[in-house]
């Protein structure tokens, strides 16, 4: 009988000769497959176990900490790209901006809505089930010369997503972050639904303002020096009370509500295992409320 060989072989690379043991599984390894440890090596698999089970760091509202405000860069560019699109075909905004109720007629005229209405004219708008305005119109913008702002409008708009964004993002992690930017634009889209059906509107403002509310909430939660906070929040209600007369305030002023009440839970909801759930449940609800809204508007103009 042969005595068994003294060789010992890497778990990984059975060819490959190894007299090194993994300090947590013991199991030999080979230069390829070691990672230095606090005491000798480990394998690969023990390293990715071991980080697993290691808690991720969370910044004060719950979220990922994150090294770079990805998202607010897609939110911009996102934005940017959809306005070349509108220079391209200006048919975009006509057919994606954010319209409670309206008539077209044969030939593309446009019509106020008003119900019966003769069976030439078509309904368009939410009202006419394109409930996807409700979001695409925050992602649409004035044309260059339309409006009172022109090209401003997107300017202003992308500036102060930069400003922003980035400071509440890097607080509330990604996923909270998107889930509170696009509840702020459906309640924009909404309260101008409730309040002016008929007006066709364009803009991410009641998303920004969504986040004006958030930079707020967070800042009092964190006990941050409220005078320049204060500042801000007075220039945003300016802002808010001149633009009734320039661009829609319904969207500023729903976007605002949204995005205060979202922050509101993730700033006060107690910490704990459920309070990512909670925060879910809480943006999931006024989601529900939101289509509720919406939905009962829609039946009453019809």
């Amino acid at each position: 009988m042969e005595p068994q060989s003294a060789v010992t072989t890497c778990y990984r690379h059975p060819k490959v000769e190894s007299h090194v043991r993994c300090t947590r599984c013991e199991r030999y390894i080979c230069p390829d497959c070691m990672r230095e440890a606090a005491v000798g090596h480990q394998c690969v698999e023990c390293v990715k176990e071991g980080a697993r089970s290691i808690r991720q760091a969370r910044t004060a509202f719950g979220g990922r900490i994150t090294t770079a405000p990805v998202l607010t860069y897609l939110l911009i560019g996102l934005n940017v790209l959809v306005y070349l699109g509108e220079l391209v075909r200006p048919a975009i905004v006509d057919r994606f901006a954010m319209l409670g109720a309206g008539l077209r007629g044969p030939g593309g005229e446009h019509y106020l809505w008003e119900y019966p209405y003769p069976s030439v004219l078509h309904a368009e708008g939410v009202v006419g089930g394109e409930w996807e305005r409700l979001l695409t119109g925050a992602f649409l913008h004035l044309p260059p010369t339309a409006g009172t702002f022109g090209i401003l409008h997107i300017m202003m708009n992308m500036v102060s997503l930069w400003n922003i964004g980035r400071v509440v993002e890097s607080q509330l992690g990604r996923v909270r972050y998107l889930a509170l930017y696009l509840l702020s634009a459906l309640g924009g889209s909404v309260l101008v639904l409730l309040i002016d059906p008929d007006a066709q509107t364009v803009g991410a403002s009641g998303a920004i303002f969504g986040l004006g509310a958030a930079y707020y909430v967070m800042a009092r939660r964190l006990g941050a020096d409220m005078s320049a906070v204060n500042r801000f929040m007075a220039g945003l209600l300016l802002w808010l009370l001149i633009s009734a007369g320039l661009t829609s305030w319904q969207g500023h002023l729903g976007g605002l509500l949204a995005g205060g009440l979202v922050t509101l839970a993730y700033a006060y909801v107690p910490r704990g295992p459920r309070r990512g759930l909670l925060h879910a449940a809480v943006c999931a609800g006024l989601l529900v409320l939101l289509v509720l809204l919406a939905v009962g508007k829609v039946t009453q103009l019809a």
